[in-house]
């Protein structure tokens, strides 16, 4: 005979457990300390089973039955519900594990092995402040696109399109990342290819044209500001390093006797060490910078404390000061200079221009070259690249 809510209610405890039996194999056990647990017999595989429902009264004997129903079904659909049950749980602890933010993170922490610190820096603020407000406690396998879409058109309505682009593309990699991990099914970054609005297209302003660069040179030698920052300005055409890696330059990195900077991977966009071969010219500027900053650890110590390198706004506040525009040339674009030059006027095999620039190259077979790669061909390309500048500036 089926249970009422009366008979529940006024059930007592014993000294012993005992069952208060409903319908097609749903019982409530009765506990001596006055607990009611609702229980489901069952048989799968020929073995007799149980599965706990809850407590009443937080499930009550309507909700008890519904649950023993659907167990009912799984079982006459050849399913034993407590593994289902068991799935549930690990699929619902693996969504507050697995949230789009804890993904994130973690493809993080694997890329910044061979990111610069500034690149993964750069990456991590762009989620922290756009990203992960509205998506990161969101387990990543239930993200759909129009979700993700909402929040970057969030970003392009303050008018930061090329953010929103860029913020796009990491969550694919973070999105592919779970594909490859287990994390979710797909990518469905990819479903918003074309969604946001086009974003034109820009490089690092620079001068390219041979017959600019002269006048440009020499207005860069007419800085009077700060020694250091000075030198600063006349390496950087002369090295064409990203700005980065030339403020964070520290003693140490410089060999004198070899004529060569040797950048240490930490330092590097690729994470991959650097050699700089240091013509003639390079060598001139080092050691008059020597006798300004050479008992401390930076080339370009910070103004305010020689522990630190100095800001990166610094070269660019004085091509700012001397009026050159940040639409005409910024630090960046000292490399675009060399690399156009370098190729189109002074027909240099573009592999060594792309090396010395520490992009990467490989070989015909495949493999990345190491750092010391034509190091003596790439040597000749600084001498001539310092002889071409000191010539198109007129000393």
């Amino acid at each position: 005979m089926a249970l009422t809510h009366t008979e529940i209610l006024n059930a007592k405890s014993k000294d012993k457990p005992y069952k208060m039996y409903d319908e097609k194999g749903l019982f409530l056990q009765v506990t001596p300390t006055g607990g009611k647990w609702w229980r489901f017999k069952y048989r799968f595989d020929n073995k007799e089973k149980l599965l706990a429902l809850g407590t009443y009264p937080e499930i009550s004997l309507k909700n008890a039955r519904d649950r023993r129903d659907r167990a009912r079904e799984s079982v006459a659909l050849g399913t034993d519900p407590a593994v289902t049950r068991k799935t549930d749980k690990l699929e619902q602890s693996q969504e507050i594990t697995d949230t789009f933010e804890a993904v994130a993170r973690e493809w993080l922490s694997k890329r910044s092995a061979i990111w610069a610190e500034s690149h993964s820096s750069k990456i991590i603020r762009r989620l922290e402040l756009d990203i992960f407000p509205r998506l990161g406690k969101r387990a990543i396998a239930s993200i759909k696109p129009p979700e993700l879409l909402e929040v970057l058109r969030r970003i392009e309505e303050r008018g930061a399109g090329d953010t929103a682009h860029r913020a796009l593309q990491n969550c694919g990699q973070i999105f592919r990342y779970a594909v490859a991990t287990g994390k979710a099914e797909r990518d469905v970054a990819a479903d918003l290819r074309g969604a946001l609005a086009p974003v034109r297209e820009g490089h690092f302003a620079a001068v390219t044209d041979p017959k600019a660069i002269g006048p440009l040179l020499r207005m860069m030698s007419e800085y009077k500001g700060c020694p250091v920052t000075c030198c600063a300005l006349r390496l950087m055409p002369l090295v064409f390093v990203r700005p980065g890696e030339l403020r964070k330059a520290e003693w140490t990195e410089i060999d004198f006797d070899t004529a060569t900077w040797n950048i240490p991977a930490e330092r590097m966009k690729m994470r991959v060490p650097h050699i700089v071969p240091l013509s003639r010219q390079v060598l001139e500027v080092l050691k008059e910078l020597h006798g300004l900053t050479g008992k401390g650890r930076f080339l370009f110590p910070s103004a305010r404390s020689n522990q630190r390198p100095m800001s990166d706004n610094a070269v660019l506040g004085a091509l700012r000061r001397l009026g050159i525009p940040k639409e005409e040339m910024t630090g960046h674009g000292f490399r675009a200079m060399a690399r156009t030059v370098l190729d189109e006027v002074l027909h240099v095999r573009p592999d060594y221009i792309e090396h010395q620039l520490a992009h990467a190259v490989r070989d015909p077979n495949g493999r990345a070259y190491n750092r010391t790669e034509h190091l003596d061909e790439r040597r000749k390309m600084m001498q001539l690249w310092a002889d071409y500048l000191e010539e198109v500036r007129g000393d």
